[in-house]
């Protein structure tokens, strides 16, 4: 592999790139027209534009995309994560263009795309799985089916994933309409509205298990993620190990998700994703046949390069003999951080003013921004992730809520204050996590002058980096001085 085409933006681009750089692999970065000024072009040696700002018409666009890798002469294309990372046609152009794909076989990702068939394949591979219905058009059997299961149920997209085309029904007189929306959420989503119904588990916890095969057809565990902090079903707060778990359940985990990977000839990374009980009885949700967006702190625990691996198996070479006796060394978290409204959770758009990222020991960020940046909203919100590493899951939070306390992101709305709000919350600290804790929650204290106000003054004041903002607004306290003590400097 000499060259690698990297099909996406963002910090995951600059993120994949990195590593191909450590392994000598040249790279070509790719970016619609609304991207020329991204931070993940220059961190290609080469960069093509594909297309207008629509994903359709770039990002999502595969011929526009194999064209490129030709014209660059591209012999490896590595997805990333989203877009077109899970799309097996997309695989298959590419393998039929005589272009490598890091990823796993388009066959694997097929036989996983679809969830009704993916729970049905589950089944006879002994995996256990949430009880459910596999849908139907018929309006009185679904209702029969949602009966059966005993209401909460959910509605969910076949062909979906984070959270699209998913609702939860607590009542029969509901159902109708909720699989109405959900099928017409999925189609527009996925291009695909068939839909199915799950049990609603009670206040679930969501645990994954971070799987890795080669081409030789040896698959192999390589710990578990923690993924229950969510808002819209979406994670925001991931952590490994996970604190929910003990030594018994956590090796039948594992045995379960090698055993998923071994049903469908998995290859490279990819993830079994599952939820836990009250009484820690796991179910199969679903399997991510890409890298995960927190695949990070798998790295950090087990001390390893994912994307080196990826590289190195769609290359030829064998998965690491290691690799299947690895123990996770302390405790890491990641918090994602989202150009959004903290309370609402609605996309924002804007130009990073300033941008000051923590750092320290054990302090990991992996950001596709930086100060002047424009921040749309033709794409996934997602703006950067924070990742600590520590001794002890005490000592990662702690860590963790340095970190976030010293993130400086300016002239974007971001989520950072409701990270540090979970980071700090007392259930947190004691791991007593579900799906629904973004929900409860308690309301954050009254917030300190608005950001708008401070932004306004700095660009009046030139963007000076010199005093602190108190400075800049006469007779205003110093928003930061209780937040993060960073100055305008």
């Amino acid at each position: 592999m000499k060259r690698l085409l990297i099909a996406n933006r963002g910090e995951i681009a600059i993120r994949v790139a990195r590593t191909a750089r450590e392994l000598g692999i040249e790279t070509v970065a790719v970016y619609s027209s609304a991207d020329r000024e991204a931070r993940h072009v220059s961190a290609g040696d080469v960069a093509v534009e594909i297309g207008p700002a629509p994903a359709v018409d770039s990002y999502l666009n595969a011929g526009k995309i194999i064209d490129a890798a030709r014209k660059t002469n591209a012999d490896a294309i590595h997805p990333g994560y989203g877009f077109l990372s899970e799309d097996p046609e997309f695989a298959e152009a590419v393998e039929a263009a005589g272009i490598r794909w890091v990823g796993p076989p388009p066959s694997a990702m097929r036989a996983m795309g679809a969830k009704i068939a993916a729970r049905a394949r589950m089944i006879a591979a002994g995996v256990p799985v949430v009880p459910g219905f596999p849908g139907s058009p018929d309006p009185k059997e679904m209702g029969e089916g949602a009966a059966a299961l005993g209401y909460p149920v959910l509605v969910k997209a076949s062909a979906g994933g984070g959270g699209k085309g998913m609702r939860l029904v607590a009542r029969a007189e509901e159902l109708p309409s909720a699989i109405e929306g959900a099928r017409r959420e999925a189609l527009s989503a996925f291009g695909d509205g068939a839909v199915y119904l799950e049990k609603a588990i009670s206040r679930p916890r969501h645990v994954e298990m971070q799987i890795f095969g080669d081409r030789a057809g040896r698959v192999v565990a390589l710990g578990e993620r923690e993924c229950s902090i969510q808002r819209r079903h979406q994670k925001i707060v991931e952590e490994a190990p996970s604190p929910s778990l003990d030594a018994g359940v956590r090796a039948a985990m594992a045995e379960a998700a090698v055993a998923a990977g071994r049903a469908v000839g998995y290859a490279s990374a990819g993830t079994v994703e599952f939820l836990l009980d009250e009484s820690r009885k796991f179910y199969f949700l679903e399997m991510n046949t890409r890298l995960q967006v927190e695949h990070a702190v798998t790295e950090e625990t087990l001390g390893i390069d994912l994307v080196r691996a990826q590289l190195e198996v769609a290359d030829g070479h064998p998965l690491s003999e290691g690799w299947g006796a690895l123990e996770p060394r302390g405790h890491a978290i990641e918090c994602r951080v989202y150009a959004e409204d903290p309370e609402t959770h609605l996309p924002r758009s804007g130009t990073v003013l300033a941008y000051e990222e923590p750092c320290g020991p054990g302090v990991r960020v992996d950001a596709g921004i930086e100060r002047g940046s424009r921040v749309g909203i033709d794409y996934d919100p997602i703006l950067a992730k924070v990742i600590v590493r520590a001794e002890s899951r005490g000592a990662a939070i702690a860590r963790m809520r340095e970190a976030l306390s010293r993130y400086v992101i300016l002239g974007v709305t971001t989520n950072i204050p409701l990270l540090r709000r979970i980071v700090a919350s007392e259930d947190f600290g004691a791991g007593r996590t579900d799906t629904g804790f973004v929900e409860r929650l308690p309301p954050p204290p009254d917030s300190p002058p608005p950001a708008a106000a401070v932004l306004a003054a700095l660009h009046e004041a030139g963007g000076a980096r010199t005093g602190s903002v108190s400075s800049v607004l006469p007779g205003a306290a110093d928003p930061w001085r209780a937040a993060s003590s960073w100055r305008n400097r």
